[in-house]
């Protein structure tokens, strides 16, 4: 059994703030792949289904981002989980919008869902970052989070919810680098491998025209010999 945690903040006020990608994956992941109703558990929403034949929880806590840690410690308690069977998706300041990463333990960069969730669980679960991009200074992160995503983001994330969707049986199964595949097939598709043919270049000099073949001599001897002396 595995447990995907999804952060974000709880309520309308937040769900299309960047800081509420993890909750948006969850979502696609959740009505693309088949799960069952959400329903209030754990502090938080929690449904189940299956990707690849294995058993999987999606849990979005709604503790707030600084609090995560007491909605997925008090999960996986109760299914006596570890936390290697814990991946988090979440935001990261720190990729490019659309760019996704795997981590495997680690430190938690300042962001303040991870943070909680090491104090609860320890350092040793998964992480699956979701590139937002970064506002260019660190006094205007706060804001910037918990910003909506704009306009002109809306082709590249619904990018990434499909390449996400696409792979996550293969992240459930352990199967990294074809996760990684799917994604990258939505969010950089391979362009064709065909190259258009090169133009003919014009030659530089004219062919020389062809002579016309001479008509075909059908005198006699005589006659020739007679039209020598006219």
């Amino acid at each position: 059994m595995l447990l995907f945690v999804g952060l974000g903040n709880p309520g309308a006020k937040y769900a299309r703030n960047r800081h509420n990608i993890g909750f948006m994956a969850l979502d696609r992941i959740a009505e693309d792949h088949g799960f069952g109703p959400w329903k209030a558990r754990f502090q938080g929403q929690l449904t189940e289904g299956k990707l690849a034949g294995e058993k999987v929880l999606l849990l979005k806590p709604e503790t707030f981002m600084n609090r995560s840690g007491q909605s997925v410690g008090e999960a996986m308690r109760f299914y006596k989980l570890t936390p290697e069977d814990v991946i988090v998706f979440h935001d990261e300041l720190d990729l490019a919008p659309a760019k996704l990463r795997l981590k495997q333990g680690g430190g938690h960069a300042g962001h303040n869902g991870l943070r909680s969730i090491h104090q609860h669980i320890g350092e040793t679960y998964g992480r699956v970052r979701l590139g937002i991009g970064h506002p260019g200074h660190k006094d205007r992160v706060a804001g910037y989070v918990l910003q909506d995503f704009a306009k002109a983001d809306a082709d590249w994330l619904d990018d990434l919810m499909r390449g996400i969707s696409d792979g996550v049986p293969r992240l459930a199964a352990g199967e990294n680098d074809k996760f990684l595949n799917a994604v990258s097939l939505r969010t950089a598709p391979a362009r064709s491998s065909g190259t258009a043919p090169k133009p003919v270049r014009a030659a530089t000099k004219s062919a020389p025209a062809a002579h016309p073949e001479a008509p075909e001599d059908t005198r006699s001897a005589m006659q020739k010999l007679m039209d020598k002396f006219r």
